[in-house]
């Protein structure tokens, strides 16, 4: 990967087509929470296929704890929606089939000249597209494992939500003096975050 993508640096706001086609830019998807960035082969790869199924149970929970998840692969728009829809994923899938990516980052798989992926990556994000944590996941067992990503989860909302420790000194007096823009979701109406939601 370009030596600049590194932790506290802003990962790029690529802009693809989703898995039904729809331009998506990635601090849309992110909308402000937390995020794994899953950049992979494609469907065609069990490797990947074996991956996004073992993500499965943790993007439930992801879900249900305000984090984002988001895959961008090489495949085009047909193989990104059957990929998705094939290991029963619920997150976006974004298609880079002109490898805007993947030459962007500097991480083709040289390896593979037939399908010309990207090289696997899982990149964390903390809000605003700054990266936490990059995996390279060329060998399978560099990728990261769902309890690894649950940790790098915990630190990035340690970080990044000023309410994580709801007993911290002062945060009841913000409560009570209104101030509601300290307490998830953060001066935002909860219909507001539904829309927000993929």
């Amino acid at each position: 990967m370009r030596p600049d993508m590194i932790p506290g640096v802003t990962f790029p706001d690529y802009e693809l087509s989703d898995h039904t086609g729809k331009h998506r830019k990635l601090s849309e998807l992110q909308a402000g929470d937390p995020t794994v960035l899953v950049l992979g082969r494609g469907g065609f790869c069990p490797k990947d296929r074996r991956q996004a199924e073992g993500l499965l149970q943790l993007h439930r929970e992801m879900e249900v704890g305000y984090c984002r998840m988001v895959t961008i692969t090489t495949d085009n728009i047909i193989q990104t929606s059957e990929y998705r829809s094939g290991v029963g994923a619920h997150w976006p899938f974004l298609s880079d089939s002109r490898r805007l990516v993947q030459k962007d980052l500097d991480i083709a798989e040289y390896t593979d000249p037939v399908h010309n992926p990207m090289i696997p990556h899982v990149v964390v994000l903390e809000p605003g597209l700054v990266i936490h944590k990059i995996y390279n996941g060329y060998w399978f067992f560099g990728r990261p494992t769902v309890e690894e990503l649950r940790q790098d989860l915990r630190a990035v909302g340690m970080k990044c939500r000023p309410d994580w420790d709801i007993a911290a000194p002062g945060l009841r007096a913000l409560w009570d003096q209104g101030r509601k823009e300290h307490f998830h979701p953060y001066g935002k109406a909860y219909v507001e975050t539904l829309g927000e939601r993929d």
